[in-house]
């Protein structure tokens, strides 16, 4: 018994742009936005584990932090739901 095999080979020849996406330029504004935010965040954490505030609060407050500095890459931080 004799089986033929078919193979098909797919040749891009712009494999190179799917792999690295062009570098955006930060600017100073999200650089201080970011750090911000992360500043503010300290501040919560440090509110929650010293029992000022409670996880309900700090989750409020994360989620006004986020409106409020707008992080880059919010779009992939973990979901709060208020």
């Amino acid at each position: 018994m004799n089986q033929t095999e078919n193979k098909s080979v797919l040749i891009t020849t712009d494999k190179a742009s799917r792999l690295k996406p062009e570098p955006t330029l930060v600017t100073d504004i999200e650089l201080q936005s970011d750090y911000d935010y992360f500043r503010a965040q300290e501040v919560a954490k440090s509110m929650l584990d010293s029992g000022l505030i409670s996880l309900l609060e700090f989750n409020k407050l994360t989620l006004l932090n986020r409106k409020t500095f707008s992080p880059m890459y919010v779009e992939i931080m973990p979901e709060i739901l208020d």
